[in-house]
């Protein structure tokens, strides 16, 4: 596959093989873009920013919404390769196929609302003959860093505001899993955007470290993990920066829980993608009176987990990224249980694939409990109060979404006022997000929020006119 360098598609001698991760069979291959390549694309940008800024918003809509129905049109083949080159079950892919729709559909409606507003100059005295207001700016060029685990709806969250502001943006998608990032950018070529607005560049760290360092990209919207956040972040130099840097999520079930519901959403919540989502069921605080029947019914339901062939219908959880993942978890869990931790549920490896586990008694210095593990390994803790299950939950140094369960309301005020993150959700797992909301954390979980709406502020300035009209009066 061809990647997208200023409208057209094109190759290079050198090639990055994208193997699929259950067995690693060729998938496809794409160009090794060099360094120089990505200053070519940077040129090409930047020439291009008249062009973004000056096209009407009715045509930014008109490419939004013709590329979403595109991949409408196009749903299951983007779905059977999304599901090929990571790590996502064919029902997994087609779920992140529908939310990618939506997600441009959104882009192109919020595009209709980049509004400013008019201020009060006269509430200054000696201004009370100026009237003014403020417009939103595009920013310029934009340049996008993308995970593996969702490469396709999270490439669409910085594409879709980004296009909608008028601004020009660069994707760097994941090596491992760059094919729905470059169906992506096909379907917003053929639905007419015009060259050098959206650009797909494949390649590894170097093209990436390009991307970020050069001066005359404008602003890094990078989700990925911590310590390449972290590396990022001191590379950058004066430019704005949005990140999403994972977590360790905590869900708290109290006993009034309604406990079908909660067993149910978080069995979800810790094996979805095989746990390699920032959203992920990390650990699981249960109160002390429900926690011999939570136990039971969650790891009946873990038991059940058909983990295999993620092309199968029947498939509830396929690998992790490659096998050097899987031995990263195996590892962890390994020095858990060596410090203390009871195995529940799971705890095997087999290849790239790791079975769905549940850890108790796992000692607070062990590095699963404070780390974002990345893989289907859920942590369970007792408590007895609900301050000591917020003390816990708190106890991380992430904080991108937290869920309690209970039936009382004066409860589910209180976490939601003390839980340290970016969104608590209230009888549903932390695994729960829409795609129009503000997404995003505190603490080592990253900086600024996607969610359209919210992207699109930070991808436009404020530009301030005041007119001084000494004979208004």
């Amino acid at each position: 596959m061809e990647m997208l360098l200023n409208g057209e598609w094109v190759s290079r001698p050198r090639t990055l093989r994208v193997n699929n991760p259950q067995d690693a069979t060729l998938v496809d291959t794409v160009p090794l873009a060099s360094v120089e390549d990505m200053a070519l694309a940077v040129g090409y940008a930047v020439a291009a920013l008249e062009t973004a800024r000056n096209t009407p918003i009715h045509q930014r809509i008109d490419i939004l919404q013709g590329a979403a129905q595109i991949i409408a049109d196009q749903h299951e083949q983007f779905a059977r390769t999304l599901s090929a080159e990571g790590i996502k079950t064919i029902r997994e892919a087609r779920k992140e196929v529908t939310r990618c729709i939506e997600t441009i559909r959104i882009s192109a409606e919020e595009a209709r609302r980049l509004q400013g507003e008019t201020i009060a100059f006269d509430q200054m005295p000696g201004s009370e003959n100026r009237q003014g207001y403020f417009t939103r700016e595009p920013i310029g060029v934009i340049g996008a860093i993308t995970p593996f685990n969702d490469p396709l709806n999270l490439v669409a969250h910085k594409v879709g505001p980004a296009i909608a502001g008028g601004n020009c943006i660069i994707v760097k998608p994941d090596p491992r899993t760059p094919l729905s990032a470059l169906l992506l950018a096909k379907a917003l070529h053929d639905a007419g955007i015009p060259a050098g607005i959206l650009q797909v560049i494949t390649g590894g760290a170097d093209v990436g470290e390009a991307l970020v360092t050069d001066s005359r990209v404008r602003m890094i919207s990078f989700t990925g993990g911590w310590h390449t956040g972290r590396d990022i972040m001191q590379k950058v130099s004066l430019k704005k920066v949005s990140m999403e840097l994972g977590s360790n999520c905590p869900v708290i079930v109290m006993g009034d829980a309604d406990l079908e519901l909660a067993v149910s959403s978080c069995v979800s919540g810790a094996y979805w993608a095989a746990g390699q989502n920032c959203l992920h069921v990390q650990r699981l605080l249960v109160q002390d009176t429900i926690i011999e029947a939570f136990t039971q019914q969650f790891i009946t339901q873990v038991n059940a987990y058909k983990v295999g062939d993620k092309h199968d219908e029947a498939t509830d959880m396929g690998p992790l990224i490659n096998e050097e993942a899987a031995k990263r978890v195996e590892r962890l869990v390994d020095e858990a249980l060596a410090a203390g931790a009871t195995l529940l549920a799971g705890g095997e490896r087999s290849g790239s694939f790791y079975a769905p586990t549940l850890l108790a008694d796992v000692p607070d210095t062990c590095a699963i409990a404070h780390e974002e593990i990345y893989g289907p390994v859920t942590l369970l803790y007792r408590f007895s109060t609900l301050d000591t299950a917020i003390a816990r939950a708190n106890r991380v140094e992430f904080g991108l979404q937290s869920g309690i369960f209970t039936r009382d309301l004066n409860t589910a005020f209180q976490a939601a006022g003390a839980l340290q993150c970016g969104g608590v959700m209230i009888n549903d797992s932390t695994d729960y997000r829409i795609d129009a909301m503000p997404f995003g954390g505190v603490k080592g979980s990253g900086l600024g929020r996607e969610g359209i709406r919210f992207a699109l502020q930070d991808m436009t300035e404020p530009k301030v006119v005041c007119f001084n009209l000494p004979h208004m009066i």
